[in-house]
């Protein structure tokens, strides 16, 4: 396991300060906040620390209220809205400096067996002859050496690489709103760490990188990385439909069906390398053009 995944894991592992309380550490993203992948991981780990082992995330729904300050710890509160026979909700909130930046609700469900179905996964090349992220974003004469820098910082603990360009390396022109990414941890996940629910958390931390991508891609935007749009994203909302590890091969498949008013939405599937769906995520966010005056 690499120093930048294991460091990924302390961000992740809560201090819990009081019954249904809980304490993370914050730390700055790409842009001077706190990434909200981050937050909405810390949170699930929150609930997740409140029901029975032999329950495991299904769904979960959540708002970013504020932008987080990356200096200052933040505070999640855990409501135990309901314990079922079979499901378990938890309703989180995230506060620092007193305010709630983050809300999110989680649902956990016993394992029963019931109907089968899924949409196939789609075609996409293997991932092991796709570029890196530092192979692609080194090549870019375009974006500054610092910016590039900070992306792999911020994406150290992930092996990420996208199977066509993304925005911010082919822009200017509108492309099809659709964007394919393969992820996994930078590291494999073994001993204590190695359960179900560290898995489910890691997903949705990856999961806020590159959603709103295929809105970009839609109008031809680069993106944070070249200046030419400001956002944040406003809510998401996942359902894990089958166990997987993040630390083997995902296919993350992404898709923009609208954009008005402002915002743009982002859907997307995420497969296992062997065809199962595994997660569905939808993700609305602000995507504006940068003010000029």
């Amino acid at each position: 396991m690499n120093e930048a995944l294991q460091d990924l894991l302390d961000l992740l592992d809560l201090e819990q300060i009081e019954e249904n309380i809980f304490r993370g550490q914050s730390r700055s993203a790409v842009v001077p906040r706190v990434f909200g992948g981050q937050v909405a991981a810390q949170a699930l780990v929150a609930a997740g620390r409140t029901v029975p082992e032999d329950r495991h995330a299904h769904s979960l729904h959540a708002y970013f209220l504020r932008i987080g300050d990356p200096g200052a710890p933040i505070v999640y509160t855990v409501d135990r809205m309901n314990d079922g026979r079979s499901f378990t909700a938890r309703r989180v909130v995230a506060v620092q400096h007193g305010q709630p930046i983050f809300a999110l609700s989680a649902s956990f469900q016993r394992h029963e067996e019931g109907f089968e179905h899924q949409t196939p996964m789609p075609t996409a090349p293997d991932p092991e002859t796709l570029p890196t992220s530092a192979e692609r974003l080194r090549g870019y004469d375009h974006i500054p050496p610092e910016t590039v820098e900070r992306f792999l910082e911020a994406r150290e603990a992930v092996d990420l690489r996208y199977v066509d360009e993304p925005p911010y390396g082919d822009f200017g022109a509108p492309r099809e709103p659709h964007s394919q990414v393969w992820f996994r941890t930078n590291g494999k996940l073994d001993g204590a760490v190695d359960e179900p629910l560290l898995h489910v958390v890691l997903a949705t931390y990856v999961s806020d990188m590159t959603l709103l991508d295929s809105v970009l891609l839609a109008h031809g935007r680069g993106g944070w990385a070249v200046g030419d749009v400001v956002g944040a994203s406003l809510d998401h909302a996942m359902w894990f439909h089958r166990p997987f590890r993040a630390d083997e091969w995902l296919l993350y498949d992404q898709e923009s069906p609208t954009a008005h008013g402002g915002r743009g939405l982002g859907q997307a599937r995420i497969y296992t390398q062997d065809g199962r769906l595994a997660v569905s995520v939808i993700q609305e966010g602000v995507v504006r053009a940068p003010r000029t005056g």
